[in-house]
Protein backbone atom coordinates (compact mmCIF):
# COMPACT_ATOMS: atom_id res chain seq x y z
CA UNK A 1 0.00 0.00 0.00
CA UNK A 2 1.17 3.57 -1.13
CA UNK A 3 2.29 5.83 1.65
CA UNK A 4 0.51 9.10 1.22
CA UNK A 5 2.17 12.88 1.84
CA UNK A 6 0.42 16.10 2.12
CA UNK A 7 2.34 19.16 0.89
CA UNK A 8 1.23 22.43 2.30
CA UNK A 9 2.51 25.03 -0.06
CA UNK A 10 3.47 22.66 -2.94
CA UNK A 11 2.94 24.54 -5.70
CA UNK A 12 6.66 25.67 -6.63
CA UNK A 13 10.04 25.94 -4.85
CA UNK A 14 10.64 23.58 -1.78
CA UNK A 15 7.08 22.25 -1.76
CA UNK A 16 7.24 21.73 -5.68
CA UNK A 17 10.10 19.52 -5.75
CA UNK A 18 9.12 17.65 -2.68
CA UNK A 19 6.03 16.93 -4.39
CA UNK A 20 8.32 15.39 -7.34
CA UNK A 21 10.52 13.86 -5.33
CA UNK A 22 7.78 11.46 -3.10
CA UNK A 23 6.36 11.03 -6.00
CA UNK A 24 9.01 9.38 -7.31
CA UNK A 25 9.33 7.17 -4.69
CA UNK A 26 5.56 5.67 -4.75
CA UNK A 27 3.98 8.05 -2.32
CA UNK A 28 0.49 9.54 -3.13
CA UNK A 29 0.87 12.68 -2.99
CA UNK A 30 -1.37 15.51 -2.12
CA UNK A 31 -0.18 18.64 -3.84
CA UNK A 32 -1.82 21.96 -1.41
CA UNK A 33 -1.73 25.49 -3.00
CA UNK A 34 -3.76 28.61 -1.88
CA UNK A 35 -2.98 31.10 -5.03
CA UNK A 36 -0.75 29.48 -7.41
CA UNK A 37 -3.54 27.13 -9.08
CA UNK A 38 -1.90 27.07 -12.64
CA UNK A 39 1.64 25.98 -11.15
CA UNK A 40 -0.21 23.43 -8.54
CA UNK A 41 -2.39 21.83 -11.96
CA UNK A 42 0.76 22.43 -13.71
CA UNK A 43 3.02 20.23 -11.31
CA UNK A 44 0.01 17.61 -11.36
CA UNK A 45 -0.39 17.00 -14.70
CA UNK A 46 3.23 16.49 -15.36
CA UNK A 47 3.31 13.92 -12.31
CA UNK A 48 0.04 12.22 -13.26
CA UNK A 49 1.22 12.05 -17.12
CA UNK A 50 4.40 10.20 -15.48
CA UNK A 51 2.52 7.48 -14.04
CA UNK A 52 2.41 9.00 -10.49
CA UNK A 53 -0.67 9.26 -8.04
CA UNK A 54 -0.92 12.99 -7.09
CA UNK A 55 -3.92 15.29 -6.61
CA UNK A 56 -3.80 18.86 -6.32
CA UNK A 57 -6.25 20.32 -3.45
CA UNK A 58 -7.22 24.43 -2.54
CA UNK A 59 -6.40 25.12 1.25
CA UNK A 60 -5.34 28.76 2.92
CA UNK A 61 -3.65 26.92 5.89
CA UNK A 62 -4.85 30.31 7.52
CA UNK A 63 -8.01 28.89 7.27
CA UNK A 64 -9.19 25.94 9.22
CA UNK A 65 -12.55 25.16 7.64
CA UNK A 66 -10.57 25.14 4.29
CA UNK A 67 -7.56 22.50 5.15
CA UNK A 68 -10.26 20.66 7.23
CA UNK A 69 -11.74 20.10 3.93
CA UNK A 70 -8.99 19.03 2.49
CA UNK A 71 -8.00 16.48 5.07
CA UNK A 72 -11.39 14.91 4.11
CA UNK A 73 -10.86 14.54 0.67
CA UNK A 74 -7.14 12.93 1.24
CA UNK A 75 -9.02 10.70 3.24
CA UNK A 76 -11.80 10.01 0.44
CA UNK A 77 -8.92 9.80 -2.54
CA UNK A 78 -6.61 7.37 -0.60
CA UNK A 79 -7.88 6.87 2.55
CA UNK A 80 -4.86 7.00 4.84
CA UNK A 81 -2.36 9.82 5.71
CA UNK A 82 0.83 8.89 6.79
CA UNK A 83 3.28 12.14 6.26
CA UNK A 84 1.94 15.68 7.00
CA UNK A 85 4.83 18.58 5.85
CA UNK A 86 4.17 21.90 6.47
CA UNK A 87 5.84 24.01 3.71
CA UNK A 88 3.30 26.47 2.94
CA UNK A 89 4.83 30.40 4.37
CA UNK A 90 5.28 33.83 3.38
CA UNK A 91 7.81 36.54 4.40
CA UNK A 92 8.32 40.06 4.15
CA UNK A 93 11.07 42.57 4.84
CA UNK A 94 11.09 46.05 6.59
CA UNK A 95 12.01 47.93 9.32
CA UNK A 96 10.57 47.01 12.70
CA UNK A 97 9.30 50.32 13.47
CA UNK A 98 7.33 49.91 10.43
CA UNK A 99 5.47 46.68 10.66
CA UNK A 100 1.37 46.60 10.55
CA UNK A 101 -0.20 45.00 13.19
CA UNK A 102 -1.84 43.71 9.75
CA UNK A 103 1.30 42.68 8.36
CA UNK A 104 2.28 40.79 11.59
CA UNK A 105 -0.80 38.98 12.09
CA UNK A 106 -0.58 38.02 8.22
CA UNK A 107 2.80 36.22 9.00
CA UNK A 108 1.68 34.28 12.29
CA UNK A 109 -1.67 33.26 10.39
CA UNK A 110 0.19 32.08 7.99
CA UNK A 111 3.89 30.62 9.13
CA UNK A 112 2.56 29.93 12.44
CA UNK A 113 -1.01 29.60 12.97
CA UNK A 114 -1.37 27.37 9.83
CA UNK A 115 0.82 24.61 11.33
CA UNK A 116 -1.46 24.57 14.43
CA UNK A 117 -4.48 24.02 11.88
CA UNK A 118 -2.76 21.46 9.51
CA UNK A 119 -1.06 19.63 12.56
CA UNK A 120 -4.64 19.20 14.67
CA UNK A 121 -6.53 18.56 11.19
CA UNK A 122 -4.50 15.73 10.34
CA UNK A 123 -3.75 14.32 13.89
CA UNK A 124 -6.69 12.61 15.27
CA UNK A 125 -6.35 10.47 11.91
CA UNK A 126 -2.36 9.80 12.96
CA UNK A 127 -3.23 8.86 16.34
CA UNK A 128 -6.14 5.96 15.97
CA UNK A 129 -3.72 4.46 13.44
CA UNK A 130 -0.79 4.65 16.13
CA UNK A 131 1.36 6.17 13.29
CA UNK A 132 2.56 9.58 11.68
CA UNK A 133 5.05 11.44 10.24
CA UNK A 134 5.14 15.24 10.44
CA UNK A 135 7.74 17.93 9.40
CA UNK A 136 7.56 21.63 9.65
CA UNK A 137 9.48 24.06 7.68
CA UNK A 138 11.10 26.52 9.48
CA UNK A 139 14.17 28.86 8.85
CA UNK A 140 17.80 29.36 9.78
CA UNK A 141 16.25 32.96 11.28
CA UNK A 142 14.41 30.95 13.69
CA UNK A 143 17.35 30.23 15.08
CA UNK A 144 19.35 33.22 15.11
CA UNK A 145 17.33 35.78 14.09
CA UNK A 146 17.73 38.37 10.91
CA UNK A 147 17.07 42.09 10.89
CA UNK A 148 14.78 42.97 8.90
CA UNK A 149 12.95 40.06 9.07
CA UNK A 150 11.60 40.26 12.60
CA UNK A 151 7.93 39.05 12.74
CA UNK A 152 9.29 35.85 10.14
CA UNK A 153 11.99 35.16 12.64
CA UNK A 154 9.37 35.08 15.27
CA UNK A 155 6.88 33.11 13.85
CA UNK A 156 9.85 30.65 12.59
CA UNK A 157 11.05 30.38 16.21
CA UNK A 158 7.88 29.74 17.39
CA UNK A 159 7.04 26.91 14.61
CA UNK A 160 10.77 25.49 16.06
CA UNK A 161 8.89 25.30 20.16
CA UNK A 162 6.16 23.86 18.71
CA UNK A 163 7.56 20.86 16.98
CA UNK A 164 9.83 20.19 20.42
CA UNK A 165 6.62 20.46 22.22
CA UNK A 166 4.39 18.35 20.19
CA UNK A 167 6.72 15.40 19.37
CA UNK A 168 6.59 15.06 23.18
CA UNK A 169 2.99 15.04 23.57
CA UNK A 170 2.48 12.51 20.24
CA UNK A 171 5.25 10.33 20.41
CA UNK A 172 3.53 7.77 22.58
CA UNK A 173 1.16 7.81 19.59
CA UNK A 174 4.27 6.73 17.19
CA UNK A 175 3.96 9.99 15.77
CA UNK A 176 7.14 11.58 14.86
CA UNK A 177 7.57 15.78 14.35
CA UNK A 178 10.84 16.85 13.00
CA UNK A 179 11.81 20.45 12.06
CA UNK A 180 13.78 21.62 9.06
CA UNK A 181 15.34 25.10 9.58
CA UNK A 182 16.89 25.99 6.25
CA UNK A 183 19.56 28.45 5.14
CA UNK A 184 19.56 30.60 2.16
CA UNK A 185 17.80 28.53 -0.73
CA UNK A 186 17.29 29.36 -4.39
CA UNK A 187 13.60 30.31 -4.31
CA UNK A 188 11.39 32.83 -4.82
CA UNK A 189 11.37 34.41 -1.60
CA UNK A 190 14.72 35.32 -1.95
CA UNK A 191 14.67 36.67 -5.25
CA UNK A 192 14.35 40.18 -4.17
CA UNK A 193 17.22 40.10 -2.35
CA UNK A 194 20.03 42.53 -3.39
CA UNK A 195 22.79 41.04 -5.04
CA UNK A 196 24.89 42.59 -2.88
CA UNK A 197 23.37 41.39 0.27
CA UNK A 198 23.11 37.50 -1.31
CA UNK A 199 26.80 37.82 -2.22
CA UNK A 200 27.22 38.54 1.61
CA UNK A 201 25.11 35.67 2.64
CA UNK A 202 27.48 33.32 0.23
CA UNK A 203 30.73 34.66 1.68
CA UNK A 204 29.90 33.43 5.23
CA UNK A 205 28.49 30.00 4.53
CA UNK A 206 31.65 27.94 4.72
CA UNK A 207 30.67 25.74 1.31
CA UNK A 208 30.50 28.72 -0.82
CA UNK A 209 26.84 28.67 -2.15
CA UNK A 210 23.30 29.03 -1.32
CA UNK A 211 21.41 25.83 -1.21
CA UNK A 212 19.23 24.31 -3.53
CA UNK A 213 15.76 23.47 -3.26
CA UNK A 214 16.05 19.59 -4.13
CA UNK A 215 18.23 19.58 -1.12
CA UNK A 216 15.68 20.38 1.52
CA UNK A 217 13.27 17.90 -0.51
CA UNK A 218 16.12 15.84 0.35
CA UNK A 219 16.04 16.31 4.17
CA UNK A 220 12.17 16.04 3.99
CA UNK A 221 12.30 12.50 2.34
CA UNK A 222 14.86 11.18 5.06
CA UNK A 223 12.75 12.37 7.63
CA UNK A 224 9.91 10.68 6.18
CA UNK A 225 12.11 7.56 5.41
CA UNK A 226 12.11 4.39 7.89
CA UNK A 227 15.99 5.38 8.67
CA UNK A 228 14.54 8.60 11.02
CA UNK A 229 11.66 6.60 13.01
CA UNK A 230 14.11 6.80 16.29
CA UNK A 231 14.50 10.76 15.29
CA UNK A 232 11.82 13.40 16.84
CA UNK A 233 11.49 16.78 17.96
CA UNK A 234 14.83 17.78 16.58
CA UNK A 235 15.60 20.42 14.18
CA UNK A 236 18.35 20.10 10.81
CA UNK A 237 19.56 23.17 9.41
CA UNK A 238 20.86 22.59 6.10
CA UNK A 239 22.73 25.59 6.12
CA UNK A 240 26.12 25.02 4.57
CA UNK A 241 27.54 25.75 7.90
CA UNK A 242 26.38 28.96 8.34
CA UNK A 243 24.77 28.73 11.32
CA UNK A 244 26.80 25.96 13.29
Amino acid sequence: MNRTVIITGASKGIGADTAILFAEQGYNVVINYNTSRESALLLQRSLAESGHSVIALKANVANRLEFDLLVKETLYQFGHIDVLINNAGIAQQGLFTELSEYDWDKIMDVDLKGMFHTCQAVLPHMISRKSGTIINLSSVWGITGAACEVAYSAAKAGVIGLTKALAKEVGPSGITVNCIAPGVIDTNMNANVEIEDLNALVESTPVGRIGTTFEIAKTALFLASEGAEYITGQVISPNGGMVI
